[in-house]
């Protein structure tokens, strides 16, 4: 079991080295097709414009827009030229609201999106739309990686945070190809209810399902000594000398889907390693 087509999306010319140098090492190990979305972002807003200017100035934009996106895959091409994995490259300019729609559509058929952190240093809201994107327009896995760039870790020591969510679970059997390849998988169970199915047996049933598929899985059981979930989690998969955290990605709405949740934000605002996310 393995990725076979990887989508990675670039919209600054800072990324495309670290982020392709990442996403080309995880598309070689699972021998994948590696998609490359380059996209230009036309942040022009009709408001404020006086009479006369817009359509001057929107054409400017759109022109520097697509002048950023073509840019980006020129590089993208040029830095592919010698490596040894199927790819292809596709450039694209739309505005703000347009990148969900976008992103969504291309992650659809992807098994695997591989994103940098969008909350850090020189990120955009376009950053966070696609994050947002990818998960719940595409409804498709995404690793988000904090030092993109980086030698990309093996994935041996894996930290997988389960609370018998919906969420979770499809986080784990997305992870699947990386949960199989690991040397441990740690199911960590953050105050587990007193009642319910698993009450006896915390994370036993997940543990099962994943030493079937060939994971070696254990379970850890904390109690929430700190006052974020995340941070529990963060120290914990740093105990544990963990290169990958698994965790199902929450949203605040249900009618718009496309708010990352408490946790979720929290995890990836103070992210320190590689983590999988999924919903």
């Amino acid at each position: 079991m393995s990725y076979k087509s990887i989508l990675t999306v670039l919209n600054a010319e800072a990324d495309v080295a670290p982020m392709l140098a990442s996403a080309t090492a995880l598309a070689a190990r699972h021998d994948a097709h590696l998609e490359i979305c380059t996209i230009g972002v036309d942040t022009t807003q009709s408001a404020g414009f006086y009479a006369g200017a817009p359509a001057m100035l929107y054409q400017d934009a759109l022109e520097a827009a697509q002048s950023h996106a073509e840019k980006l895959a020129q590089a993208a091409r040029d830095r592919m030229r010698l490596a040894d994995i199927r790819w292809s490259v596709e450039s694209g300019v739309m505005t703000l609201g347009g990148i969900a729609p976008h992103i969504g559509q291309k992650a659809r058929y992807a098994d695997l999106v591989v994103l940098p952190l969008p909350y850090a240093e020189g990120r955009g809201p376009q950053d966070e739309i696609t994050t947002e994107a990818a998960l719940f327009d595409g409804n498709a896995p995404v690793l988000v990686l904090p030092r993109p760039g980086a030698e990309l870790p093996e994935f041996d020591r894996i930290v997988l945070a389960w609370n018998e969510s919906d969420e979770a679970l499809r986080a784990a059997r997305a992870a699947l190809p990386l949960l199989q390849t690991a040397s441990l998988v740690n199911v960590v169970v953050i105050d587990p209810p007193s009642s319910g199915p698993e009450r006896s047996d915390p994370g036993g049933l997940l543990t099962q399902m994943l030493a079937r598929h060939g994971a070696h899985a254990e379970v850890s059981v904390l109690a929430r000594t700190l006052p974020r979930v995340s941070d529990v989690l963060q120290r914990h998969a740093t105990d544990r000398d963990a290169d990958l955290l698994v965790v199902g990605a929450y949203s605040h709405s249900r009618l718009r889907q496309a708010i990352l949740g408490g946790t979720t934000r929290d995890l990836l605002e103070g992210a320190r390693m590689p983590v999988f996310l999924a919903r």
